[in-house]
């Protein structure tokens, strides 16, 4: 097995502590469920998530400059998207272990 070195397990460590910090949240983990399922407006994500639209602009803004989120302007609307794979995995290990009932 490869030697990995402190700096960069500490290093990993750290990132993986601010994705964590930045989950801990319902509505933030109810937004990126949503987002699993591919772009979506605010207004889409007023719906779909059952809060106002002031709560989820605050929280997609926050996801954003957190790296978690990125928006794409499309006309006249921004879509809001996961913007890491890596996300998109660790999200669909938490629905499958914690939000699917067999």
């Amino acid at each position: 097995m490869a030697s990995v070195s402190v700096d960069k397990i500490e290093k990993s460590c750290v990132e993986v502590s601010q994705i964590l910090k930045a989950l801990a949240h319902p509505q933030r983990l109810i937004l990126l469920s949503n987002l699993l399922e591919g772009p979506k407006t605010v207004g889409e994500l007023v719906n779909l998530c059952q809060a106002s639209q002031s709560q989820i602009s605050h929280f997609l803004t926050r996801m954003k400059l957190e790296g978690l989120v990125k928006a794409e302007r499309e006309g006249r609307f921004v879509l809001y998207s996961v913007a890491d794979k890596r996300l998109v995995r660790l999200m669909k290990v938490i629905q499958t272990e914690y939000c699917e009932h067999e």
